[in-house]
């Protein structure tokens, strides 16, 4: 926050002035209570040694001198055994709504991030069959964190890898090919493991489209057959993922295969440097890598004995590529059923002489429980398998799907109520977020029909009657924007977002249902909360545009 970053830099010009150290255990945060002011500081505690003082001394110093560099706007009391409690005047906090005209859609943003280059990696399920609501809560999560990361100042690009090689694929074409055969009443011999082919009716379908385009497709060979409804199944399947995101509002800049990553000679390349670092050995005739040396609980295999590579061998193929690419950072968006595979991962970023918690992170993707009224809703007779994501979109719009997705901390199992969304009632969370900023765009509208417009900018002396406790919370509510979009860009994460803007709208409807503000006999004091109101919908439409949901003028 500026308050803070204000502070700061005048405490420790202050400290320096005086020819002391800043202290690493000086802490200057905001008071859970505001009866203690709007930051506190132990600064003071923690200077006494150095100051060969008595804390409250010290404080003392720094309180007047503060003050003294701040007159009228900071006051400062010692609370204690030499905490600092620090109150700004009205006016700082009225300063915030000119901040947000000024910036607009581009408040709340910084350079932090300073250019780092980042690569986030999400959805990327195999084209073997539509996206499920668990990968478009991942697609949200992804989606929002490079929204958030680049407005935070970072250089961000999107990926999905397909994993359009290896032994799932194949079955794929075999299951489609199963399926034609089926449609033709020709024999079939279907395979006695359930999981050594995919049921869902979207294989059909596929068999049926490929029979209508090429009726003598069956009379082929059979190895040329299945290669052939590999190959457009997968194209076929990735087509309607594409789809699917594109309608979800979800970004991917590059597609990266898999397959072209082995046809490269990416993977065994990776092989060679890793066997040239001494960390690649052949064992039990299959390779592996040396993970266990690096916090990995045991020693992985890249190759099986019957030749198939593992998905952890095109996976450090493809992060490899990506620092290649000069990339200084790349963060995996995963379910969290893949948690093992985080300490393995690590350890093959080590092995790439990266650093496992600086350059590479990975973001667990809990699982989605559907309801609907409260009771779980059935498997999908669709799918055969899951519920998908297109299911849901139509259900209830990608607004609702997105915010929901994004509700809660994204390795916190979510119950997602397809008729609690749908709902127009502030018991909607997403409702209660876009109603804040529809109900300040229809006071606008009205006040407008009144007669009482106000200014696109307003000035500093427009702005003095916001002096109530109900001007000023509503005040430093929108301040806070700035601190929860730095918080949340630095811990890689996107629900601090959502959880902010549920404050944010419940302060606004509270200050609305307290402050009728066009009733009032006095105009000045109409047209500052007025300005006011429109600041926090400002504030409200970037942080909905984080999450990739729209904000309606009205509802």
């Amino acid at each position: 926050m500026r308050d803070i970053l204000l502070i700061e830099k005048a405490l420790r010009d202050i400290v320096a002035g005086q020819g002391w150290e800043w202290p690493e255990k000086a802490v200057l945060e905001i008071p859970r209570d505001e009866k203690h002011g709007d930051l506190a500081t132990n600064l003071a505690m923690v200077l006494a040694k150095q100051a060969k003082s008595a804390p409250r001394a010290v404080a003392e110093k720094l309180v007047a001198a503060l003050c003294e560099k701040f007159p009228g706007l900071v006051t400062a009391e010692i609370a204690g055994p030499g905490f600092i409690n620090i109150t700004f005047a009205p006016s700082f906090w009225q300063g915030v709504v000119l901040d947000v005209e000024e910036q607009g859609r581009a408040f709340g943003s910084s350079k932090n991030g300073g250019g780092r280059r980042i690569v986030v990696e999400y959805v990327s399920a195999n084209p073997t069959g539509p996206l499920h609501i668990g990968h478009g809560r991942g697609a949200a999560v992804g989606d929002s964190l490079t929204r958030l990361l680049r407005f935070a100042g970072y250089d961000v690009s999107t990926e999905y890898y397909i994993n359009d090689a290896g032994r799932q694929m194949r079955l794929l074409g075999d299951s489609v090919y199963l399926r034609m055969r089926e449609l033709l009443n020709l024999p079939v011999v279907y395979p006695e493991d359930p999981k050594g082919w995919y049921h869902g009716d979207y294989i059909r379908d596929i068999a049926r489209e490929m029979l209508e385009k090429d009726p003598e497709l069956p009379n082929r060979p059979e190895a040329e057959a299945k290669d052939l409804c590999y190959e457009y199944a997968c194209a076929t399947i990735l087509a309607g993922i594409k789809e699917d995101l594109r309608e979800f509002r979800v970004e991917h800049q590059v597609w990266f295969s898999e397959k072209s990553l082995v046809d490269a000679g990416k993977v065994e390349e990776a092989f060679d440097k890793l066997r040239g670092m001494g960390l690649v050995y052949d064992k039990d005739n299959a390779v592996w890598l040396a993970t266990e040396q690096f916090g990995d609980d045991k020693d992985r295999v890249l190759r099986k004995s019957d030749g198939y590579l593992t998905y952890f061998a095109s996976d450090i193929a493809y992060h490899a590529n990506k620092f290649e690419r000069g990339f200084d950072e790349c963060i995996d968006v995963w379910g969290a059923d893949h948690h093992g595979y985080v300490p393995r991962m690590k350890a093959a970023i080590t092995c790439m002489q990266h650093d496992p918690e600086n350059d590479f992170h990975v973001v667990l993707i809990q699982m989605v429980n559907l309801m609907r009224g409260g009771e779980p809703v059935a498997m999908s007779t669709r799918s055969g398998e899951f519920v998908t994501l297109r299911e849901v979109l139509d259900d209830v719009g990608t607004d609702a799907a997105r915010y929901m997705f994004l509700s809660r901390k994204s390795d916190s199992p979510l119950d997602f109520d397809l008729d609690l969304v749908k709902q127009r009632n502030m018991e909607n969370p997403v409702y209660y977020v876009q109603y804040a900023h529809a109900r300040v765009a229809a006071l606008l509208r009205r006040a407008a029909d009144r007669g009482v417009t106000v200014p696109e900018k307003s000035t500093a002396d427009m702005l003095t009657p916001l002096t109530s406790a109900d001007d000023l919370a509503l005040l430093r509510e929108v301040e806070r924007f700035r601190n929860v979009v730095e918080d949340a860009a630095r811990a890689r994460a996107a629900h601090p977002v959502s959880f902010y803007l549920m404050d944010l709208a419940g302060r606004l409807h509270s200050y609305y249902a307290n402050n009728p503000v066009l009733s009032g006999d006095d105009e000045a004091v109409m047209k500052a909360r007025l300005v006011l109101l429109r600041a926090v919908s400002v504030v409200i439409a970037n942080g909905l545009d984080l999450l990739g949901v729209s904000a309606p003028e009205s509802m």
